[in-house]
């Protein structure tokens, strides 16, 4: 029905006829008195002004939520049904999953406005709305499960859908801040039997409500629109998602996934990740409290921690980054509350150093990463996977750019039957697997991994690590990463091919994350991991057994209980002089479904940084020592004993 239909039946008090949306919400009316069912409303338009930062609307108390975008209608969430969501939650979710094009116009622009009316607002279209409000409010939809539902009707075709829509835990209207206090910050470390013997979880994955709609759906979707399941790969189920964050004038692309055996599987892996990353990158759920220099904290007597102990840019970076400022101790900064294991006792942290996209770029002066964020069912588990992470990380970077030669473990060895049969697939697809025993300092197993073209050609190589105090799982997970990137490798560096070789040349064009790996699918950068590897065509040494690496009594041992593994890798990190920090992380709705994310630091373990002129690593005191201090160099190194090339971790 023509919208001047509508127009003409908007006599209702306070409207204006010839405003079809005053019309479209006279017809909801009239249509809810005819069902029975008046209610209040609440109907504006979406994709008009900026949700992030607009002023909040005055509303009526239990008025139906109803958003018009184009031919879309959006009802809900509805009133009562739980504290959270609100409408705002609605309008910033559905703001984030917009095209690039429109959330640029209504975040750095000025908004946008209608070229013409609405034909889509009609009497018919106001009825079937109205029909569907009647039915929520009489008790009827569907089961949302842990979450609000709300509807998208299509008001062309009146194909209605419904989707859960997840608090916003920033939302001005409804969130709830929590305080950052040091009270709060104090850790208590509890039992946390493993649900079964091997495995470092709590839980089975498969035992969370993790459903995806809530997550990743075009409407609302809290980490994304959409979720890609990689049909193409012949090694693993590998999943992809991507959720948009805005930093100063440019929206950073988040990517989330899972490479497990199975796309179930990696789903629900994907989730928890996403979930990981969106809680790790700027605190959501309560602020930074204190802001004082370092000078000033330490002065007060307040144990912090040092972002120079941490890894700074040298002044080369600085110098050709004006607007990234370097720290100094009397500059004034945001500072979050941590504790520290080793010392028992509540900690300052700089909120750049554990919020890795902390809003406020001008105290930005280092760019960190997820290094040592991790989600779990529980606080231990959470802490164990995130020290593991950055115990992986520093050795792998000491092995790279110390250029180690590092033992080589044989995967035939291996009682995993799953990694046996992933090295042989690897091998049908033309790459060999090979992996590296890279304990440096602590006897926690870290591993290595690298998937080889044997024949040098195009997607050369590809690097993996994993950790934990199982041999087999720090093995199982370097060849999950290395398993997954590598059959998609070649295809990769040939499409990029000239951008990638451009690097090969000039390691200053390395300048993001994914850059890193890529660049050693250029044949030519091979000659970097000879020190690993071997040069092509010379004698190996001997690959070793399982049990000739860690039969030999050095690892710790491994308990039932996840507290008490924690409690022996906390041991080996402070017994040998560092701290283990954490920051609680953890969003309101993952503490609902029972997941606990955290950011753990350890001061002086070497920091991974993603771009060749960033890289920390490079410049710390730990890079020349740790290799002669654990045996495997005769001497602190030097510059020139320094591997030249960025490091190729993915």
């Amino acid at each position: 029905m023509p919208a001047d239909t509508l127009d003409q039946a908007a006599g209702a008090p306070g409207r204006t006829a010839g405003d079809p949306v005053a019309a479209f919400t006279a017809g909801l009316h009239r249509a809810l008195a005819a069902h029975g069912a008046p209610a209040p409303l609440d109907l504006a338009p979406l994709g008009v002004h900026d949700a992030f930062r607009a002023p909040l609307a005055a509303h009526e108390a239990g008025a139906v939520p109803v958003r018009i975008y184009g031919r879309q209608a959006v009802v809900g969430p509805f009133p009562g049904e739980r504290d959270q969501p609100c409408a705002r939650c609605l309008e910033r979710r559905w703001q984030a999953v917009r095209s690039v094009t429109l959330r640029e116009a209504l975040e750095l622009g000025a908004g946008t406005r209608a070229a013409g009316e609405n034909p889509y607002l009609t009497v018919f279209g106001a009825e079937a709305v109205a029909g569907l409000i009647a039915a929520r409010l009489g008790g009827r939809g569907p089961e949302a499960g842990a979450f609000a539902a709300v509807h998208l009707v299509d008001l062309q075709t009146l194909r209605t859908r419904h989707y859960p829509l997840v608090p916003d835990p920033e939302c001005p209207r409804c969130s709830v801040a929590e305080e950052d206090t040091a009270e709060a910050a104090t850790l208590i470390l509890g039992p946390a039997p493993k649900h079964r013997p091997g495995s470092f979880r709590v839980r089975d994955l498969a035992t969370y409500e993790l459903p995806l709609s809530p997550y990743a759906n075009p409407l609302c979707g809290s980490l994304g629109p959409s979720v890609v399941q990689d049909v193409s790969s012949g090694s693993t189920s590998a999943t992809v998602g991507c959720f948009s964050m805005r930093s100063g004038d440019y929206l950073r692309e988040t990517f989330w996934g899972g490479h497990a055996d199975t796309f179930g599987q990696s789903l629900r892996i994907g989730v928890l990740e996403g979930l990981e990353r969106y809680a790790g990158m700027r605190s959501r759920a309560k602020k930074a409290e204190v802001r004082a220099s370092l000078d000033q904290l330490v002065a007060r007597g307040e144990q912090v921690v040092d972002p120079r102990v941490v890894g700074l840019y040298d002044e080369a970076f600085h110098a050709a980054n004006p607007h990234v400022p370097p720290f100094t101790t009397g500059r004034e900064i945001p500072w979050v509350w941590g504790y520290s294991l080793r010392d028992e006792h509540p900690v300052l942290v700089p909120e750049v150093l554990t919020y890795y996209h902390a809003p406020g770029l001008e105290n930005r002066f280092v760019q960190e990463s997820s290094n040592g964020c991790a989600t779990g069912g529980c606080l231990e588990e959470a802490v164990y996977c995130g020290l593991m992470e950055v115990v992986e990380r520093d050795a792998f970077l000491l092995a790279w750019y110390g250029r180690a030669a590092l033992p080589e473990i044989d995967p035939a060895t291996s009682t995993s039957a799953a990694t046996r049969h992933m090295v042989d697939r690897l091998a049908m697809y033309g790459y060999e697997a090979r992996f590296f025993d890279t304990r440096i300092t602590f006897p926690i197993p870290v591993v290595t991994g690298v998937a080889v073209r044997p024949d040098g050609g195009p997607g050369r190589m590809c690097f993996g690590a994993g950790a934990g105090l199982d041999p087999e799982a720090a093995v199982a997970g370097a060849l999950c990463e290395i398993a997954t990137d590598a059959v998609n490798l070649p295809g990769r560096t040939r499409r990029d091919e000239a951008r990638l070789r451009a690097m090969a040349t000039d390691f200053h064009r390395v300048e993001a994350l994914h850059d890193h790996p890529l660049a050693y699918g250029i044949p030519e950068m091979g000659v970097h991991a000879d020190f690993l590897l071997g040069a092509p065509g010379t004698p190996r040494p001997p690959k070793r057994s399982f049990a000739e690496l860690y039969g030999d009594g050095s690892l710790p041992p491994v308990s039932e209980d996840l507290r008490d593994d924690l409690a022996r890798c906390v041991d080996a990190v402070t017994g040998a002089g560092f701290d283990v920090v954490v920051v609680d992380q953890t969003m309101p709705e993952q503490r609902a479904l029972g997941l606990r994310t955290v950011s753990v630091l350890v001061p002086g373990l070497l920091p991974i940084d993603f771009g060749w002129t960033r890289q920390r690593a490079r410049h710390m005191p730990r890079l020349r020592t740790a290799l002669r201090e654990a045996g495997l160099a005769a001497r602190d190194l030097t510059d020139a004993d320094l591997n030249p090339a960025p490091h190729p971790f993915p």
